[in-house]
This record gives structure tokens, sequence and C-alpha cells, in this order.
């Protein structure tokens, strides 16, 4: 059973760029929840084993190596061993490392005490592909937040782009249907859609929308 289980969660799972982390944040500010992003905890571990030439695919050096990781959110930038890492753990190939990091067993596990300790009063929102279905099981509010494919390569090229970063659709693409298939195909944690999870399709709406759904969903269960 998670950490301080009288702290209200809302739990927000689905796939690589599905606008979840946005909606996610949103509904924190608005709420004046904490807000986790858990996708960052896996970045964060697939650039430090990058950085200490740990290849992604060696499991048990990894959940070692994400034990001994010394993580802090400040101010919306993210720092590692006091280090500020926000910009490089936000490039594609830390995205494709994360989720490769992310399908070892070790390494979830080491993670999940961290994750634990973001609930804390007056509540949380917390995004990623786990939350709802294995560490905030009791949470408050459980979405499963998706869209099409091809919405979400469209997303990330505008990202890129407004950026100024190089940007290739097609391997946007490829790269999504990857993860996506990593993703749900893991044996550990797998992505899934918990039968208690409300559904939140995103192809066809905007982030306000999203953002809405979610606070009229969570206003209900008051």
């Amino acid at each position: 059973m998670p950490a301080n289980p009288n702290i209200p969660v809302i739990a927000i799972d689905g796939p690589s760029a599905s606008g979840k982390g946005t909606v996610a944040q949103l509904v924190a500010d608005k709420l004046g929840y904490h807000y986790l992003d858990s996708g960052a905890l896996y970045r964060i571990v697939a650039l430090a084993a990058q950085q200490q030439q740990v290849i992604w695919s060696n499991a048990q050096a990894l959940g070692a190596l994400a034990k001994a990781l010394n993580i802090s959110f400040k101010d919306g930038e993210i720092y590692l061993n006091d280090a500020l890492i926000t910009e490089l753990v936000r490039t594609e190939e830390i995205g494709r490392g994360a989720s490769e990091v992310a399908v070892h067993t070790p390494v979830r596990a080491a993670l999940l005490d961290l994750q634990h300790n973001f609930r804390t009063p007056p509540g949380l929102v917390a995004d990623g592909r786990d939350m709802a279905s294995v560490v905030f099981t009791d949470a408050k509010l459980k979405i499963y937040l998706t869209a099409s494919v091809e919405v979400r390569t469209e997303r990330r090229y505008k990202q890129l782009k407004s950026k100024g970063l190089n940007a290739d659709y097609d391997k946007i693409l490829a790269d999504l249907q990857q993860r996506d298939l990593r993703d749900s195909a893991r044996s550990a944690s797998p992505l899934i859609q918990t039968p208690d999870a409300l559904l939140l399709d995103t192809t066809q709406c905007d982030i306000q929308q999203a953002v809405d759904f979610v606070l009229i969903a969570y206003k209900k269960l008051a």
C-alpha cells in the first residue's frame, strides 16, 4: 500500500506524446496539488546511465544506478546530483532511452519509493505509464489519456520545430510506434488502461478540453 493513503491522488496514464504531462501539470496547478512527472525519472536514469557508460539493456547495473541517484525538482527544473539537467533529459534520444530502461524490473523497483514520496498534502497529480496500475492503485481518480499515433506524431513534430530543432515526421512516427509496442508489451508494469480508469481520447480535443474533463470528473467524486 502506498504511503499517505489519505492524501488524494489523480493518476493519469497514457502513451508517449499524448499530452498527459501538460494536462496533469495544469490540473495540479488548478487544484493547488503537487505534480509528479514519473517519465522524467526514467529519463534521468537513462541520462545518468549514458553519462556513466552503462548500457540501457543492463538491468542490474541500471537498478543499482537508479537507487543511488540524487534527484530533485525545483521551480520546474530537474536536478541530478545538484546539476541542472532539464534540457538534457528532454531530448528525443533520452526519451528513447527512458522507454528502454523502463522495461527493467530493478529500475522500476528502485524508483517506486521515490514516487510514493511525492504524495504529500494537499494532494498529487501524477502522470506516467503505471501510475494507476502499480504506483498509486488507490488513486481517487484514474485517467487513461491517449490519442491516435498520427495526432501524437504531429504534436511532437510541431513541438520540436517550435523549439528550432530538426524534426522528421516519419522518424517520429516510427519511434512512437516502437515506444507504444515496448511500453504495452513489457513484462514489468506494462502500459494499460485499468478497469476503473476513465478513457480520455484527445485526438479531437484541445488541452483545455482535456483539463476540463479531468477537473469535472474529479469534482464529481468530491
